[in-house]
């Protein structure tokens, strides 16, 4: 089973501790270095748990689903940087654009008319029918659409072994160099040492930070 897909009971009091949150972000900050940002992905992190993130370290989080990410950002908005990491509907570009500083997740031309912050375009590099995301040979188009796009995600198969992850990343990359865009949102917690060695300016990370 995919990890990624799984949901998890809402605690009634904090589980996360600081000192676990920091050590393993002070762990792969030390790995990847001051130029890759850390996005903490809280899809699965209850709003009691925020505070904990905030005393480990963490600065930059990542929502995936436009209610969460107002409901937790009314609770702690002012101890974070706020990233949209999830599918956007054009219906929820508004609250992106009221509570986010980047958009990860550009995918489609409705939600681009309505999204004013900054975003990357995510990219369907897999072609899996399950995945949002542009396809590569329509994204020279849609680029030219759109000007407040900085960079790409991608989001490739799962696998077990992270290095099958690599040809995507790579290919990512090499799309960024060619319409001279900057940011690289590509790598999670199982494969993003991969993607780092690939270029990934910015990785979405759960579990392996917040795992004993």
């Amino acid at each position: 089973m995919d990890p990624r897909s799984r949901s998890y009971p809402s605690p009634t009091r904090s589980v996360l501790s600081p000192e676990t949150v920091a050590g393993n972000y002070e762990r792969i900050r030390a790995e990847l270095g001051p130029e890759v940002t850390i996005v903490a992905a809280t899809k699965y992190v209850d709003p009691v748990d925020l505070p904990a993130l905030a005393q480990g370290g963490i600065e930059v989080v990542g929502e995936n689903r436009a209610q969460d990410l107002e409901a937790k950002h009314a609770l702690h908005g002012g101890a974070f940087r706020w990233h949209f990491i999830g599918h956007l509907q054009s219906r929820k570009a508004t609250t992106v654009n009221e509570l986010c500083e980047l958009c990860h997740s550009l995918a489609s031309e409705s939600a681009a008319r309505r999204l004013t912050i900054p975003a990357l375009v995510e990219v369907n590099l897999s072609g899996e029918e399950s995945k949002s995301g542009i396809r590569e040979a329509e994204l020279e188009e849609f680029l030219g659409r759109y000007e407040n796009t900085v960079g790409l995600m991608t989001m490739p198969p799962f696998a077990d072994d992270p290095e099958r992850s690599r040809p995507y990343f790579r290919r990512l990359r090499e799309l960024a160099e060619r319409f001279g865009l900057d940011e690289l949102s590509m790598g999670t917690s199982q494969d993003y040492r991969v993607a780092a060695d690939e270029g990934a300016t910015m990785v979405r990370l759960g579990s392996v930070l917040y795992a004993n």
